[in-house]
């Protein structure tokens, strides 16, 4: 007779299925937005009047209550976005371009909304813009190999 039984054990497995699932999923958000997120420079806030009043205090709560609804939405979209790039990769060939397309509309944009959101000073981007630096190089570099061009779907 074993006295020393795991105290996980003790459960039934649809439930130690069901907290594992829910370990990955959490680990799996942790790595995926909220590290990106606290590693992203922030520019310092300019110096504002409103800085330690009642005004200041009510904006900062809505922005975090916004930012509990909004931020599963957004997560989930890019998520989503993710997969659907990624399937786009490889039943396009290996079209890296169709593939960045599709990742870059649905994992760029905003996360957190910040006062400055509320106020109107930011636009709040669910859909992600690309980097003007790569559009430019597109559009100013001709293709240098033999490929035809594919027309874009409209």
């Amino acid at each position: 007779m074993n006295c020393y039984s795991s105290s996980l054990t003790a459960f039934p497995v649809s439930f130690r299925s069901k907290l594992m699932t829910l370990t990955m999923v959490l680990a799996f958000w942790v790595v995926a937005v909220v590290a990106p997120a606290w590693s992203q420079e922030a520019t310092p806030p300019p110096p504002s009047s409103e800085g330690g009043n009642a005004s200041s205090a009510g904006i900062g709560v809505l922005s975090g209550l916004s930012t509990l609804l909004y931020l599963p939405v957004k997560t989930a979209f890019a998520i989503g976005g993710g997969v659907v790039g990624g399937l786009a990769y490889v039943f396009s060939g290996g079209n890296e371009h169709a593939a960045k397309s599709i990742w870059t509309t649905s994992m760029y944009g905003t996360y957190v909304i910040t006062p400055e959101h509320l106020r109107g000073d930011k636009p709040i981007r669910f859909l992600g813009v690309a980097d003007t630096g790569d559009a430019s190089t597109q559009a100013t570099t001709p293709a240098m190999d033999s490929a035809p061009a594919v027309e874009p779907v409209r």
